[in-house]
């Protein structure tokens, strides 16, 4: 995708910038989209242009949950009225902040416009469109119940953002105090102790165990903190490239499943997830399998999503959801006997429904007491680490000050 420099007017209004397009013709037709005509259109230099290059990337950010709750909300308000789907799409691109999200939008216009339906054009961009997010709208596509599906996707969008939310939030505190532990730890070995490693050394006194830890230490800090930001640095980079490989995302989704207090956090809310995307699916039309493959897809854990589609394969060989369930293991007897249910009478998207509901209360309670949980962990650590520098900094203090009064 090339980058391209243009100078139009809109309502009168000469205005100038940058865009990206396939093509100057793309990027003609983005523009028109915005309302901008366009009266000259030119490529930008890769070379020439670097500092133009790095603003266009920072100003074209990822589209957030916040944006894509906002463009559905306003397509299922603009559809409900009867407004035509050219009409609607260019009048959200010309209030949305996103410039990500508006270039996105220029290019489902032109695709509408050369006869694409709204799902295949929403589905070339699935860095931003979810996979749930285009079957849903290609079921209302096809069932003329279009601004339903919206309905559907912006209840589900403003769950699973708030879901999130919550449990960055419970995580958040924790990790402030570890970043704060290992920020004063490193202050100490690399400023704090060499002060008081010189003043013991001037009474030539035999220095008790941890001051003689918390000394050398620090010396090995000050002696090799090339070597140890270098091995750092290595370090986060094989972790990243082995957690991007098929083996890293498989073992790792695995094991944070089974952390200490967050672990059954993150499961659960996973298995909310995907109860709330399978109902979301089956309420909007789309057929079982197709609907437990895009469920899967959605939770965002390589291994559980393994198990999940194993579900389909069970329905695929003629076993019931709730058998195949069963027998994978993952799911409480209380979930299975409302997939059940559900199943028996032909409500299994509603029973999913109170099946996500179900799990996200269990997530909401567990977030609740992840505090109390975890308090009494940090608190030991720090205790800890306090013990050890009051005893490595004190102790020589007072045996100096004993010797000094015998004296």
């Amino acid at each position: 995708m090339a980058t391209f420099r243009y100078r139009g007017r809109r309502g009168g209004e000469a205005v100038v910038g940058q865009i990206d397009g396939a093509s100057r013709e793309a990027a003609a037709g983005q523009l028109a989209a915005t309302g901008i005509v366009p009266i000259e259109i030119q490529a930008v230099d890769a070379s020439s242009d670097v500092l133009a290059q790095l603003k266009a990337r920072l100003e074209h950010r990822k589209v957030g949950s916040e944006d894509l709750i906002v463009f559905t909300r306003q397509m299922y308000t603009m559809t409900r009225a009867g407004l035509p789907l050219l009409r609607a799409i260019r009048a959200i691109a010309e209030t949305t902040q996103s410039k990500t999200l508006v270039a996105a939008l220029g290019e489902v216009v032109t695709d509408l416009e050369s006869g694409r339906d709204l799902a295949a054009a929403l589905d070339r961009h699935h860095e931003i469109f979810p996979r749930i997010f285009v079957s849903t709208v290609h079921m209302g596509e096809q069932t003329g119940r279009l601004e339903e599906a919206f309905d559907q996707l912006v209840s589900y969008l403003e769950v699973d953002r708030d879901t999130r939310k919550r449990i960055k939030a419970a995580t958040r505190y924790p990790m402030i105090v570890i970043a704060g532990i290992v920020i004063g730890v490193g202050i100490l070995n690399v400023f704090a102790m060499p002060v008081f490693a010189d003043i013991f050394s001037e009474f030539d006194a035999e220095l008790p165990l941890p001051t003689r830890i918390l000394i050398g230490s620090s010396d090995f800090t000050r002696a090799h903190w090339p070597w140890l930001l270098a091995g750092a640095a290595a370090g986060l980079f094989g972790l990243r490239a082995w957690l991007r490989s098929e083996r890293g995302r498989l073992v790792w989704s695995r094991r944070k499943l089974r952390l200490p207090v967050v672990g059954s956090i993150l499961e659960r809310a996973t298995f909310a997830r995907f109860a709330r995307t399978l109902s979301l699916s089956l309420r909007s039309g789309i057929p079982l399998l197709q609907a437990l493959r895009v469920a899967a897809s959605v939770v965002d854990n390589h291994w559980l999503e393994g198990r999940l589609l194993e579900l389909r394969e069970g329905v695929e060989r003629g076993d019931s959801i709730t058998r195949t369930a069963a027998a994978s293991g993952l799911f409480p007897s209380l979930v299975l006997q409302m997939m059940g249910i559900g199943e028996e009478t032909g409500s299994l998207d509603d029973l999913l429904h109170e099946v996500a509901v179900y799990y996200e209360g269990e997530v909401d309670y567990a977030l609740k007491r992840v505090s109390e949980a975890i308090e009494p962990i940090l608190i030991v650590a720090i205790g800890g680490l306090v013990l050890l520098l009051a005893l490595g900094v004190y102790l020589p203090m007072w045996d100096l000050a004993g010797a000094a009064r015998g004296a």
